[in-house]
C-alpha cells in the first residue's frame, strides 16, 4: 500500500490540500497532513483552520511513496523558502518516488531543480517562474514521476491522477464515480 505526505504550510489553498487528502484516503492510501512549521493548526489563505496529523520535524519521509504540495499564498512561498522542503522534494524525485504539486506549488519543484526539461503546468500567474520546464496549458500534466496541476479547479482530476498512479485506473475510476465527478 502507498503512503502519502501532504505538506500543509500556513496560508495554503485549503481545497487543494483537503480535496487531495480526501481522495487519497478514499483510495485507502495512508495519507498524513504534515504541518510545515510544527504547529498543530494550520490557517489557510481563506482563514480555515486545519489540524495536522504530524509535524515536519517528526516525519520520517523515507516511509512515504508520495509527496504532495498544495498551492495558495503565502503557503507556496512558505514551502519554496524552506530548504528542508526543497531537500525532501529533491530526494523523492531522485529516488523515483511520486512528486505532485498544484496551482502555484509547481514553482517549488522548479526551485528544487527537478523540472528541467519536464512538461509541467502551473497557475497562469506563475508561468514565468517555470524557467526550466516545458509549460503545458492543461489542467493536469504528468511527466515521469512528477504530476502538476494548474489550480483549484483541477484538484479532483489531480487527486485522481495520484490515485491512479498509486492504485491503478480501476480504483481511480471507482472513486471518480463514488464522488460524482463526471468529467
Amino acid at each position: 500500500m502507498s503512503r502519502a505526505a501532504v505538506l500543509f504550510a500556513q496560508g495554503l489553498e485549503e481545497c487543494e490540500g483537503l480535496i487531495v487528502v480526501d481522495l487519497l484516503r478514499r483510495a485507502k492510501i495512508d495519507t498524513d497532513i504534515v504541518s510545515l512549521d510544527g504547529r498543530e493548526e494550520i490557517i489557510s489563505s481563506h482563514k480555515v483552520t486545519i489540524r495536522a496529523d504530524r509535524s515536519f520535524e517528526n516525519t520520517d519521509f523515507e516511509q512515504y511513496d508520495v509527496i504532495v504540495l498544495p498551492g495558495g499564498m503565502p503557503g507556496t512561498r512558505n514551502l519554496q523558502e524552506d530548504p528542508r522542503v526543497l531537500s525532501v522534494v529533491s530526494d523523492f524525485y531522485r529516488e523515483g518516488k511520486l512528486v505532485a504539486a498544484i496551482c502555484a506549488a509547481p514553482v517549488v519543484l522548479e526551485t528544487a531543480g527537478i523540472l528541467s526539461g519536464k512538461e509541467a503546468t502551473v497557475h497562469h500567474k506563475f508561468i514565468e517562474e517555470l524557467t526550466s520546464a516545458k509549460y503545458v496549458s492543461r489542467e493536469v500534466v504528468a511527466d515521469g514521476n512528477i504530476i502538476t496541476a494548474w489550480g483549484l479547479g483541477a484538484a479532483i482530476p489531480f487527486g485522481l491522477s495520484i490515485v491512479e498512479r498509486c492504485c491503478g485506473s480501476q480504483e481511480a475510476e471507482r472513486i471518480r464515480k463514488a464522488t460524482g465527478y463526471n468529467h
